[in-house]
């Protein structure tokens, strides 16, 4: 593919299609699916990555908040767009595009009930994360002021796991599970009706079992972003080699002068920085970017539209290609070099990086 960019985001759509389908596999037909794109689909594009998905057969897409859902809408998106935090000025944007506010507290219900046209809500409770939800002990309360409110219709409760990913705390894991099933066991009762719940996100899709009348929600998994074997990551970031130059010992790199050669040296500038959202923690030889299959440390402070590679050990030219992760050098090693998670490198990756999608 022809085009004039240095610094590009490769998004494998064939690969986004392999990964839903594989986590599509462990679910029961009746388990709908949420796909989350919140944060530009963490970092990927959202408008894209919604159109594949709800090409593939998603049911719901679940945002942060009102900007992303009308954005979606206003790109044609038709599927139910849940908004996770509303916020209290936007009602009527909300409800003019269509959109499923997430209810969490008795402020934002209240608010909801002045509604003049039917809104699908989705109430959220607190079972131990202790962000946002209604805590259980208000599920009466909240239950009494729907049912006097005919416009709210009750689409689904949730709230949300905070260590799925960790088997050590399994146990409270579980314990919010069963919480949540205790409050939709009164909200059942209260309505007479199956009111669908989710919990469930992408760790817990891939370790815990799920009822068949369970909704799951979706979002780093699709993507590859986190360690699993059956997953691959979709997404490869890759820049060029801007200028080459020869240093001797003693000449300094980067601001702060904050690396020193020992010895000659061969160094590369790449035309990535930390405003395109590479960590800054990575310089001065803690991270590295691939050349030619090689590992070439960086070195000195990470500059906001660069960085400097020690190329020493390879033959390379300007105008070569930097790998800076790739499936093969993943987003999660990254990560564990950073001592942070995948999410923050991919959510933090600047929009001036030209996304390029595949599908191959």
């Amino acid at each position: 593919m022809t085009h004039i960019n240095e610094t590009v985001l490769y998004v494998n759509l064939k690969t986004l299609e392999e990964n839903f389908k594989c986590l599509k596999s462990k679910l029961s037909n009746d388990n709908k699916i949420v796909a989350v794109i919140k944060a530009y689909a963490y970092g990927l594009g959202d408008i894209k990555i919604a159109k594949k998905l709800e090409d593939l057969g998603v049911d719901v897409f679940w945002v942060a908040d009102f900007d992303e859902g009308v954005k979606l809408r206003n790109a044609g998106i038709k599927l139910p767009i849940i908004v996770a935090n509303p916020g209290s000025k936007s009602m009527d944007v909300v409800l003019n595009n269509n959109l499923e506010p997430v209810i969490f507290n008795h402020r934002m219900l209240d608010l909801y009930s002045t509604a003049n046209s039917p809104v699908y809500i989705h109430l959220k409770f607190n079972t131990g994360m202790n962000r946002y939800g209604f805590e259980a002990e208000d599920v009466s309360l909240v239950l009494e002021k729907i049912s006097q409110h005919p416009n709210l219709k009750l689409k689904s409760i949730c709230s949300h796991l905070s260590s799925s990913n960790d088997p050590n705390k399994d146990e409270f894991s579980n314990g919010q599970i069963e919480l949540l099933n205790s409050i939709s066991d009164t909200v059942n009762t209260f309505f007479n009706t199956d009111i669908p719940t989710h919990i469930v996100n992408s760790n817990g899709t891939l370790r815990f079992s799920i009822n068949s009348s369970e909704w799951v929600r979706l979002g780093i998994s699709l993507f590859g972003g986190l360690y699993h074997n059956e997953l691959q990551q979709i997404f490869t970031l890759k820049s060029v080699i801007s200028q080459i130059r020869s240093i001797k010992e003693g000449d300094c790199v980067g601001y702060q002068n904050s690396f020193t050669a020992k010895e000659k040296m061969k160094i590369a500038v790449v035309p990535m920085g930390y405003a395109d959202g590479l960590n800054r923690k990575l310089g001065n030889s803690r991270g590295h970017v691939l050349i030619h299959n090689k590992k070439c440390p960086i070195i000195g402070d990470i500059s906001m539209d660069s960085f400097i590679a020690d190329i020493s050990s390879i033959t390379a030219e300007e105008g070569d290609e930097a790998v800076i992760f790739s499936p093969e050098h993943s987003v999660s090693l990254l990560a564990n070099e950073l001592e942070t998670i995948p999410y923050e490198i991919m959510a933090t990756l600047n929009r001036r990086i030209k996304r390029i999608y595949l599908n191959e």
